[in-house]
């Protein structure tokens, strides 16, 4: 469990001692979630994201994948994914590890001090829908 302690304490004597916590799993949805808005990602460790609204389809799993390491006030953020060929990795690399950080520090108030990308493969636009035909017929 991650925790955040407040500063912003009344100096009253009446005094309440503040602490807010996160569950692991919500920084690592947090981090997913964002990601798979990178122009570029296609899925994290195996999840197919759609190319469609947020790019992320009803019962996706969008924490796997994401392994995080969260302390007090700060988190880093390991991940596998898949990007789209012809992209730029580093290019993804940067705009991924951005994006998670903002997101993070905007909703926990914890600093990425940390972030792995491991592209483990790379897809075509032919592959992607491909895999959109094929979630189609399951679905």
């Amino acid at each position: 469990m991650t925790t955040t302690n407040q500063t912003n304490q009344p100096t009253t004597k009446n005094a309440v001692d503040q602490q807010l916590t996160f569950d692991d799993q919500v920084i690592e949805k947090i981090a997913g979630i964002t990601v798979s808005r990178v122009p570029g990602i296609v899925s994290l460790d195996g999840n197919m994201f759609s190319e469609f609204a947020d790019k992320v389809t009803s019962g996706t799993n969008v924490t796997k994948g994401i392994k995080v390491d969260a302390g007090e006030k700060q988190a880093a953020v390991k991940m596998d994914a898949t990007i789209e060929y012809g992209k730029s990795a580093p290019e993804i690399f940067k705009a991924a590890c951005q994006e998670v950080a903002t997101a993070l520090e905007q909703m926990t108030g914890l600093k990425l001090v940390k972030f792995e990308l491991h592209i483990n493969d790379v897809k075509t636009k032919e592959e992607l829908a491909n895999n959109n035909k094929d979630e189609k017929k399951i679905a």
